[in-house]
């Protein structure tokens, strides 16, 4: 693993037998974290995605990862347990400067944050992420990165996956020390497209596109590179 506190997670979800690190006892289970922030915005929402991209984390790769996601909030002991911090809403977000001390020390020490563009949130995302990495602002992240290719396939970088603006859909990054921590989708919507089908009624093509691309995003973030199912 890529991701330096799977030692934590293994802490957590095995016990300390050492028959788990002979595979011959239980074998540790990830999960996603939601992160429950402040300022006003809905980071509740599109309940069905998360549990949909963990399943298909589940079935399309050997991670053992559990059914459901996380609730989390930065000052909460959990956070150092979990790998993929995801963020999604339609509106405001706020950090207290104690929650960027956190979130920076969880970046640098190996953690990945996941921001989905619900539409309406990205003024106050890029407003927050340039509190948190002054030196380190937003940039594209290049069509060639493991992100894109990991276990699927994207060449042309993120999927469309709702209209939005009708711009492009665009994958921003912050890199800490040559390492993606934080990936910002935006004019995308990939937390719509993972949701079930009943909310959106998106094409299959969509909603497995939006899935592939989790994956390789959960994957990155653990640093599997296994072969897709």
């Amino acid at each position: 693993m890529r991701w330096n506190l799977a030692v934590a997670i293994l802490a957590v979800a095995a016990g300390p037998s050492a028959a788990a690190a002979q595979g011959s006892g239980p074998v540790a289970t990830m999960t996603i974290g939601r992160l429950h922030y402040d300022g006003g915005g809905d980071w509740y929402a599109n309940p069905s995605s998360l549990p949909n991209l963990l399943h298909a984390i589940a079935t399309r790769t050997d991670l053992r990862v559990a059914p459901h996601e996380q609730v989390v909030r930065l000052t909460d002991d959990q956070l150092w347990t979990i790998p993929y911090l995801y963020l999604t809403g339609h509106g405001n977000i706020h950090f207290s400067d104690q929650d960027l001390v956190i979130l920076r020390r969880w970046l640098l020490r190996g953690g990945f944050l996941h921001a989905s563009d619900n539409y309406g949130l990205d003024a106050s995302f890029r407003r927050e992420i340039a509190r948190l990495f002054p030196d380190h602002p937003l940039v594209e992240v290049p069509l060639d990165h493991p992100v894109y290719h990991l276990v699927y396939d994207f060449p042309k970088g993120l999927p469309k996956i709702h209209q939005h603006d009708g711009k492009p859909a665009q994958g921003f990054g912050v890199f800490l020390n040559g390492r993606l921590a934080v990936f910002y989708d935006y004019q995308c919507d990939l937390g719509n497209g993972w949701e079930d089908y009943e909310v959106y009624h998106d094409p299959p093509a969509k909603h497995e596109a939006a899935l592939r691309m989790g994956v390789n995003l959960f994957s990155y973030a653990v640093g599997y590179g296994g072969p897709a199912r």
